[in-house]
Formats: C-alpha cells, sequence, structure tokens
C-alpha cells in the first residue's frame, strides 16, 4: 500500500522556474513527487528535472508524447538520460507507439494517457467522432497500455473504478481532476475529492491550482494529506457503492 504522503504529486502548472523551484523548495519533504507539464518543460528546458531533482524530489515529466512510433522512442531515449520517475504518451497513439515507448524507457514508470479531463461527453462524441460512453473508451484503451507493457494509465476520476475493476490490483492509476472540498474547480469537467478517489482505487493523485495558488501551500498539502491518512485508516469501504 502506497504511504498517504507519497501519493501526492503537486503540479507544478506555471512557466516561471524560479517560482516553481521556490515551491519545491518550500514543500519538501512534505512533498515528494512534483509534476512538470509542458509550460514549465518549454520555458525552463530540460535543466529543471534536474534542479528539482537537486532539492531532493522525483519528477513526473507529463508531456503527454503522442508522433509515430520511431519519433517516440527517439524522444524516449532523450527523456530516458534525464532519469525522470514517471512519464507519459497518449494511449490513442496505438499499441505500437507504446511499445516503443517502452522500448526506450524500461526503467521509468510509463503511462498512458486515456481521456483528458477537460472532455464532456456530448464534445467526445461530436469533436472526436468517437461512439460510445468515455468510460468505454477509457478503458479499451488501458488495456492497449497494459498490451503494451505500460504501468499504468492517466484517467479522470470518474474511470477510476472501471480501469482498476478491469485492470486489476497492479496496474497504475493517476488520477488528474483532483479537487479538495475547499478547492475551485477551476476548469476541469470531471472532478473528484483526494478521498474518494483513492477509496475507489487511485493510486496516486495529481493536484495543482489548490495547493500553488494558495495562501499557504503547506498548509493545504498538510491538509489534503491529513484527508488521504484518514481515508487510509477509515478503509476504502465507506465509499462503496
Amino acid at each position: 500500500m502506497i504511504n498517504s504522503a507519497k501519493r501526492l504529486i503537486v503540479a507544478l502548472d506555471m512557466k516561471d522556474e524560479t517560482e516553481a523551484l521556490r515551491l519545491v523548495e518550500e514543500l519538501v519533504p512534505k512533498v515528494q513527487q512534483f509534476k512538470v507539464g509542458m509550460a514549465l518543460f518549454y520555458s525552463a528546458g530540460p535543466q529543471i528535472v534536474e534542479a528539482i531533482h537537486r532539492r531532493g524530489a522525483d519528477v513526473f515529466l507529463d508531456l503527454k508524447l503522442h508522433d509515430i512510433p520511431n519519433t517516440v522512442e527517439g524522444a524516449g531515449h532523450a527523456l530516458a538520460q534525464r532519469k525522470v520517475w514517471m512519464t507519459n504518451v497518449h494511449a490513442s497513439g496505438g499499441v505500437e507507439m507504446m511499445k516503443a515507448a517502452r522500448r526506450a524507457l524500461p526503467d521509468t514508470i510509463l503511462l498512458a494517457v486515456t481521456v483528458l479531463t477537460s472532455w464532456q461527453q456530448d464534445d467526445f462524441n461530436d469533436f472526436l467522432g468517437i461512439s460510445g460512453s468515455i468510460e468505454t473508451t477509457v478503458e479499451q484503451w488501458s488495456r492497449a497500455a497494459q498490451k503494451a507493457g505500460l504501468d499504468g494509465v492517466v484517467c479522470s476520476p470518474e474511470e477510476i473504478r472501471t480501469v482498476r475493476e478491469a485492470l486489476g490490483p497492479e496496474f497504475l492509476i493517476v488520477t488528474p481532476g483532483i479537487r479538495p472540498e475547499w478547492a475551485a474547480a477551476d476548469d476541469q469537467k470531471r472532478i473528484m475529492t483526494p478521498a474518494r478517489a483513492v477509496a475507489l482505487g487511485s493510486d496516486y493523485l495529481v493536484i495543482g491550482r489548490p495547493i500553488t495558488k494558495a495562501d499557504d501551500p503547506g498548509r493545504a498539502v498538510e491538509r489534503i494529506i491529513g484527508a488521504l491518512r484518514d481515508e487510509d485508516e477509515k478503509g476504502v469501504d465507506s465509499f462503496d457503492e
């Protein structure tokens, strides 16, 4: 079982390297994992990964690779040199692309991004032209990721139970769209509280603005970890439906 504090991944969804590293220094050792997304990585450059490592934390490099297999494999080899703890590709790139990423990143936790949390059902069907429910697509793409040898998926809170039941207890589930009761939803559409997400089977929770925009980020982290610890002690049955 993952320690409550280690479930939390703080999203550094900002462009400014100085601001990001100041926050890392403030939150370590309460937080041990930080997500570096496209905005920060493209602004600060690859050295941001080493800078976070030097401050005693691990990096989830959230670049969502999506291209032909050969290109993704080449990018994976470059990322492997950065020794990131976790990274991801888009499941919609297909099994062969995911296998290529796995070959390049044998020692990194490798996830497949399923359906982004900003999508709602009508937009998903009408704009993307994919029939059926988001939940069904997430399950199909999760099975494809497992077939390709990936460690797990990124999915919205609404699909946690489906993925856990379909893929088993060892398949990792990383969940964005997490909002404590006291935080605003912002632009996330399919959201859930931290305790409920863990109760349903999520392994890691990605949380950004409720922490990074808080008046006291350290206190916000303590509140979230405290809720997770209470849920771990209470057990998962409380949210069974």
